[in-house]
């Protein structure tokens, strides 16, 4: 019997347009070794969180929704768990090869270049990756990405016209959960944004998603 592959996920969302080009999934994975000062997903950094998910699992959700243009990694640091994420995209690719990919990573590409087999093995499925920690001292409201130390790397030819567009914040989208609570997804353009949010929200009565439980 083949070894079940599993991923640490802390949240995944079915629709988002914020996070990469058009309409994407988003999996924010579990578990981060770097610790950027500001982080707007802090709650995502302990590998001793979110929720074990099969890999063949989270393939069929992807596969399964309707009208989107790819799916997009974040987290946590998903090249923590890169043989697990490259097994993902080729069990989409194997039934919707159009989906494109994209990643975050706390991490420069040079360094993931001369990373181990398994980030290699990541960084080949990928059509873009935004590299490098966040710098709060360079908070910018840039397209994808937080601070202006972070750049947007074209892995493939798939995307030719992303140096011609506007370099200008994407902004945020806010999404009500299954169970009623409120979470929200994008790159922050102003620092202390999350803060301020939860502030005015909690003030309303409004309780925002953060981390999912953990099941084994």
């Amino acid at each position: 019997m083949a070894e079940l592959t599993l991923l640490s996920v802390a949240r995944r969302l079915d629709r988002c347009t914020v996070l990469g080009p058009g309409a994407r999934a988003v999996i924010w994975v579990q578990g981060c070794p770097l610790r950027c000062r500001g982080c707007v997903a802090a709650e995502t950094l302990p590998f001793d969180g979110g929720t074990t998910c099969p890999v063949a699992e989270l393939a069929d959700w992807i596969c399964g929704l309707p009208g989107i243009e790819g799916v997009t990694f974040s987290g946590g640091e998903p090249f923590s768990q890169a043989a697990a994420l490259a097994e993902l995209l080729d069990a989409v690719r194997a039934r919707r090869p159009e989906l494109s990919a994209m990643a975050y990573s706390g991490y420069r590409y040079e360094a993931l270049r001369r990373g181990g087999p398994d980030r290699q093995a990541l960084l080949r499925r990928l059509d873009l990756l935004v590299d490098g920690p966040y710098v709060a001292s360079r908070h910018g409201g840039l397209r994808w990405r937080g601070s202006a130390n972070q750049r947007i790397v074209a892995l493939t030819d798939r995307y030719p016209d992303l140096a011609a567009q506007p370099d200008t914040s994407a902004g945020i989208e806010l999404s009500v959960e299954t169970d009623g609570t409120l979470s929200w997804a994008g790159v922050p353009p102003t620092p202390g944004f999350r803060e301020g949010l939860e502030e005015r929200l909690a003030a309303r009565g409004f309780v925002l998603h953060t981390q999912a439980r953990r099941e084994t």
